[in-house]
């Protein structure tokens, strides 16, 4: 009798085994985001990849890097990506062209200017007036780089078309390159950049646009108001992950951050990858949630104003949900 029980139970394990091996799981949504550039600014949307955050919410985050505004945009427009990861005045600029299916911010990813003043030569006790009479290669002309800078010099007193000769011809990926052949005596610079030319003796960061401008929407992320709609637990769980590499970036240091971003960014050298970490940490530019609150786009849009490239004010209300942000801040 006791072989028999023995025997069936053995038949049972089997069984439950066989149906177990069977059973799959449940497939991954896939959710295409493009990102305006590839840039260790952005370590919190990485730290969600690699640390499985977005699959953890049943996600498949395919990333793409549009290498632009302007290109991003076009790229959410047209379908070619659910969800962009770009600057917010992008949404402004859409919303001015009278788009009937409008671009909303739901997550906010930094939450300050990502540009250092780089000078040409060591400047001890650095004093912004030291800039009026000196050649100044600025960002390019309309996108948040050039405007918080000139937002910046206009809070020192500075008028960057009278003071200082303003260059803004040159293209963003050749800003950098033509201050190491000569060009300007002070450069305004995205990391990693600035931290190689220091270590190289190219230059010397002297100053934070970052610091200096503010808590402003740089990049968040957002999708067009037709998506949200009918994806609107998609684009929940998205910001559940996207807060939870935010809380983990808070909470790791520098160097465990550089580490778990380092397949993004292969050819940079690890030591300067966690210094620029350590940079944006202590200036506080890694958003620590996904909330973009009506104080920062209201500085958003009068750093824009100030530069003369806000085609109308924009009521928070109207290209912002916090909703989503906020609910998954408190899950």
């Amino acid at each position: 009798m006791k072989k028999w029980i023995r025997t069936g139970m053995a038949l049972a394990g089997i069984a439950l085994l066989a149906s177990g091996c069977g059973k799959q799981a449940e497939p991954l949504e896939k959710v295409r985001v493009a990102e305006v550039t590839r840039s260790i600014f952005y370590a919190p949307e990485y730290v969600a990849i690699e640390k499985g955050f977005f699959k953890d919410e049943g996600l498949n985050v395919e990333l793409k890097t549009t290498w632009g505004g302007d290109k991003t945009m076009t790229a959410l427009l047209s379908n070619g990506a659910d969800i962009a990861l770009v600057g917010s005045e992008t949404s402004i600029y859409v919303h001015a062209q009278g788009s009937d299916d409008p671009v909303v911010n739901f997550a906010q990813l930094t939450q300050t200017d990502g540009t250092f003043l780089v000078s040409r030569e060591k400047v001890e006790n650095f004093e912004w007036d030291q800039l009026k009479g000196t050649t100044f290669l600025g960002q390019r002309k309309g996108g948040m780089p050039q405007m918080v800078g000139e937002y910046v010099l206009k809070e020192h007193g500075i008028d960057p078309h009278k003071d200082l000769d303003l260059i803004q011809n040159i293209d963003f990926a050749n800003v950098a390159n033509a201050f190491a052949s000569g060009t300007g005596d002070y450069v305004q610079l995205f990391e990693p950049t600035a931290s190689i030319f220091e270590k190289e003796g190219k230059g010397h960061i002297v100053a934070s646009f970052g610091t200096e401008s503010g808590h402003v929407p740089y990049t968040t992320f957002m999708a067009k108001e037709s998506y949200m709609n009918k994806n609107d637990e998609t684009v929940d769980k998205f910001t559940r992950a996207l807060y939870k590499a935010q809380q983990w970036v808070d909470q790791a240091s520098a160097k465990e951050i550089a580490d778990v971003i380092a397949p993004y960014f292969e050819d940079t050298d690890p030591g300067i990858m966690e210094t620029v970490v350590d940079r944006y940490k202590s200036q506080g530019s890694f958003a620590t949630d996904p909330v973009l609150d009506k104080e920062e786009w209201e500085n958003l849009q009068n750093i824009m104003d100030e530069a003369g490239e806000l085609p109308e004010r924009i009521d928070h209300d109207t290209l912002v949900n916090t909703s989503i942000a906020e609910k998954a801040s408190k899950e």
